[in-house]
């Protein structure tokens, strides 16, 4: 099963159901007030992650481009290396819900002909943001999914560290946080 095959399984099942069952002892997920999309457009690098099934095959170099569609809407590559030595890709959509400076982006990485069905579209929230817009911290509202993705493949010790303090504010357990390798 490829890298695109297990995008469309997640969004199409475990996005959806993961907020099903979530626990509700934790605080609604605040997002950051808004976001510049043509800004943030660009290519980001995955510094650390929670674990997930559908990155298993993923050993390093793991990244995401986003583009500014004319429609509105941004083209998503997420690229990463497999154990071979080969990348593999996997191409997908986003948008904005509620305007043009939300912070909340609905994915897919279904068919564009299966867009019409809500259980395609996983959440995307930015949920920390640094002002020059060079490391983000994206989930959803159950906090299943975390991703801290910077524009470089290395970050500041200490910016990461209190990024890593909000995100602990935010309620999010960092021991299930693990580092992405970089590199060859």
């Amino acid at each position: 099963m490829n890298f695109l095959s297990r995008m469309l399984i997640v969004v199409c099942v475990a996005l959806p159901l993961s907020s099903v069952f979530a626990a509700d002892t934790a605080q609604p997920l605040q997002t950051i007030q808004s976001l510049d999309a043509p800004r943030y457009m660009g290519t980001w690098f995955e510094i650390a992650k929670y674990p997930n099934r559908f990155q298993k095959q993923c050993v390093r170099n793991t990244s995401a481009e986003y583009s500014l569609q004319k429609d509105g809407t941004v083209k998503v590559l997420n690229r990463c290396q497999l154990a071979s030595g080969d990348m593999e890709e996997a191409q997908g959509q986003a948008r904005q819900l509620g305007g043009v400076k939300s912070p909340k982006l609905e994915v897919r990485f279904a068919p564009a002909w299966l867009s019409w069905l809500p259980m395609v579209w996983g959440k995307y929230w930015v949920i920390d943001l640094d002002p020059e817009y060079q490391m983000v911290a994206v989930s959803e509202p159950s906090r299943e999914y975390l991703w801290v993705l910077a524009r470089t493949q290395q970050v500041d010790k200490a910016k990461y560290d209190a990024l890593l303090q909000r995100l602990k504010a935010k309620g999010f357990d960092l021991s299930k946080l693990e580092l992405s390798p970089q590199g060859s």
